[in-house]
């Protein structure tokens, strides 16, 4: 973690200072391979707790419809990682695509 504080400021600028330019966005890819962080969401930290209470709940959101799909089946198609499958799932459930790609029938 020290090295991480101290690698930082090193860099151009206000280091600390979130910035969307590319060169900027490398560095924090860098940092993030470099010095390993577990980025867990409410849920992954939910699940490290054993409570009844807390599973129905789980259960109750990702059965939750949102947009003609559960908040499960959007979480299994957003995490799978497949890049093709996401983007034909948003196209035939929003009709949008990226532009010069045909749409997906």
């Amino acid at each position: 973690m020290r090295e991480a504080q101290a690698l930082v400021p090193s860099w151009a600028g206000n280091g600390a200072a979130y910035l969307p330019a590319p060169a900027h966005q490398k560095l924090l890819r860098e940092l993030m391979n470099r010095f390993p962080y577990r980025l867990d969401t409410n849920f992954a930290k939910m699940d490290r707790i054993a409570h009844a209470d807390i599973e129905a709940f789980k259960e109750r959101v990702y059965a939750t419809e949102f947009h003609g799909h559960t908040i499960g089946a959007w979480k299994r198609l957003l995490a799978h990682g497949d890049e093709d499958a996401i983007r034909r799932g948003l196209e035939i459930q929003f009709n949008i695509r990226d532009e010069g790609r045909p749409v997906v029938k």
